[in-house]
């Protein structure tokens, strides 16, 4: 193992070489690469300006406000610089907390490269967060600076921030001394508070030219802090390191995203997301790669959009969601088809489990190898994939593969600990120490990390991912859904994942989200809310009912299907199961800060009264 990681430590710049590859002399925490020193932003940017200072390396695309704008790698050294040079004259110090509220916009790439120059730890949180949420996050970073803008947008429609950041700031008991604000001009009217905030165009005239040193960093201090989304109570913040991290992304841009210097990548997240962190800013920038930034959604101006992207700037590797790829679904193949995709090498998916139907679609559609693969914010890059430049091994439908190396996955029994055998459903686990890019601890709270995470099976210390999983004969995994997703009906344990795979395979079903509510007779029964691909076509409840017999037997088949135009959803995609749930159950459906469109949760409270 020490061998392999000193090997991939080598595709980054060290200031100062590490005296050992691992310590880990304190399970569980692993510290990787101990006693060498390194930057991100140095082997993102300043290392490539000798080769490649006028390649492109950033490139934004906005459809909300119509708008292009392109950086060369020195351009984007200056305003980096630049923006360092503001965030210092504003007090923030090496090892400070920078909570970064912005849309997809290019200074908000600035400000978290920025950060990682200054050797300050950014907490980049999803624009349009609500107040309370937000506050959450002040008070467990505890921030010297917050950065932000006038707003966001969504479909044509401003989303404006200003009046939450206010209101998170009288909330929150530590808030940070200056606020940093972007104008976009999305807000005319935006209230300004004397002596805290801070004009960007204003302050930025006084930094022109700047040069900000890089701080080099011992290898395991933080690089910055992902609050992950759908905790209750305090906020469980990731905390990541910078050479664990640096190594592992410039490592799997090599051997499984196959990215080559001078390439463009194209990562349809947001950077208030983790897949935003490492591979929209991070991992190309590392690679020596263009990245584009899209702020947007598939479907405006029209569903060929992305591949008009695609075409347009020779994009060769390409990584979306399942969830966008079933809104493309919807729509006719002829807005892929018309765009010449022939720079495009692959498309990579994550964030939730990919069925078998969208997975077909949409290899079929691209010609080009689709690859699902499985990772977590915790994790900071992927934990199952197919390994393209290693082995070039078949695609499954509906399997992100294999696991990645670095990686000692377990399939454990969720009650024994034990393994299970092929064929059978276990809980995906991983024997640390956890590999290189992993999260180091739980901001602030050690304890916290190894209760969360290592205390799933007694008596030895196992990472549990509370994902499902089950592997074949053949060593493929699939993903099955949340350890919490399990149904009980009459005795039979059910994933209400593999429940909507069946309801997905019925034609005329575009997606679905399916949930286990509480039954006097059964203990509990699944319940399917379906969005139907074409409306006007004539489908009944039944129908779908007789399409999950036929795939898992009646006891499988919901208690009801209602159909619906769309479903709840976080603004990253992930359908909101369990605000769902508890709306079938009469309970109080919960935090719904992230949701995407509230008319979702209006249908479903209208389905479930008919």
């Amino acid at each position: 193992r020490d061998a392999f990681w000193r090997e991939q430590a080598a595709l980054i710049h060290w200031q100062r070489a590490f005296k050992q590859v691992l310590d880990y002399s304190r399970p569980p925490f692993a510290r990787w690469f101990v006693g060498g020193e390194t930057n991100l932003c140095h082997n993102a940017i300043d290392r490539h300006l000798a080769a490649r200072a006028e390649q492109k390396a950033l490139v934004w695309i906005s459809t909300e406000v119509n708008e292009t704008r392109s950086f060369t790698y020195r351009e984007l050294h200056a305003e980096v610089n630049r923006t360092a040079a503001m965030m210092q004259s504003l007090g923030v110090k090496r090892g400070e907390r920078v909570i970064i509220y912005m849309p997809m916009i290019p200074e908000a790439a600035f400000a978290m490269l920025a950060c990682a120059r200054l050797g300050a730890i950014h907490s980049v949180v999803f624009g349009g967060f609500a107040a309370a949420s937000l506050a959450a996050r002040i008070d467990d970073a505890r921030p010297a600076l917050m950065i932000t803008a006038d707003g966001g947008s969504r479909m044509g429609k401003p989303v404006l921030y200003k009046s939450l950041v206010d209101e998170s700031l009288k909330v929150a008991k530590h808030p940070p001394r200056k606020v940093l604000m972007f104008r976009r001009g999305l807000d005319p009217k935006m209230p300004v508070v004397a002596d805290r905030d801070v004009d960007w165009a204003t302050l930025a005239q006084d930094f022109t030219g700047a040069s900000v040193a890089c701080a080099w960093l011992e290898s395991n201090e933080p690089s910055y802090i992902l609050y992950t989304s759908g905790t209750t109570g305090q906020p469980k913040g990731v905390q990541r390191d910078v050479g664990g991290y640096a190594v592992a992304l410039a490592s799997s841009m090599k051997y499984i995203f196959c990215g080559e210097p001078g390439e463009t990548m194209f990562t349809t997240s947001d950077i208030g997301w983790v897949v935003g962190h490492s591979y929209i800013i991070y991992a190309p920038l590392l690679a020596g790669m263009t990245t584009i930034m899209y702020e947007g959604v598939p479907i405006r101006p029209d569903a060929g959009i992305w591949w008009q992207i695609v075409q347009d700037h020779k994009v060769s590797v390409m990584f979306s969601a399942p969830t966008a790829i079933r809104v493309l679904k919807k729509h006719d193949v002829s807005f892929l088809r018309k765009h010449d995709l022939s720079s495009l090498k692959h498309l990579f998916l994550a964030g939730e489990p990919l069925d078998e139907p969208t997975h077909q679609w949409i290899a079929e559609s691209l010609g080009r190898p689709v690859i699902d693969h499985y990772w977590q914010t915790e994790t900071g890059w992927p934990l199952l994939s197919a390994q393209p430049a290693v082995e070039k091994t078949p695609i499954k439908l509906g399997s992100p593969s294999f696991p990645v190396y670095g990686y000692d996955v377990r399939l454990l029994h969720e009650q024994t600990g034990r393994p299970v055998p092929d064929g059978e459903k276990g809980v995906v686990a991983i024997a640390p120490p956890l590999p290189p890019g992993c999260m180091s601890t739980v901001w602030g709270d050690d304890e916290r990390f190894v209760n969360t995470y290592f205390r799933d099976f007694k008596g030895e210390l196992i990472y549990s991912t509370f994902d499902w999983g089950i592997r074949d004969k053949d060593g493929y995994y699939y993903i099955l859904g949340r350890t919490d997703d399990v149904i009980n009906v009459a005795g039979h344990r059910l994933g209400t994942r593999e429940i909507e795979e069946a309801v997905n395979m019925h034609p005329n079903v575009a997606e679905c989200a399916v949930v286990g509510v509480v039954d006097p007779l059964k203990g509990q029964m699944p319940l399917a809310f379906a969005v139907l691909k074409d409306g006007g076509k004539p489908t009944s409840a039944e129908d779908v009912m007789r399409t999950v017999d036929r795939k898992l037997g009646a006891i499988a088949r919901p208690k009801a299907v209602h159909f619906v135009s769309l479903l709840p959803k976080t603004r990253s995609g992930k359908t909101l199961r369990r605000a769902i749930q508890a709306l079938a159950e009469g309970r109080d459906p919960g935090d719904l800060t992230t949701i995407e469109d509230p008319t979702a949760l209006t249908q479903i409270r209208e389905a479930l009264r008919s």
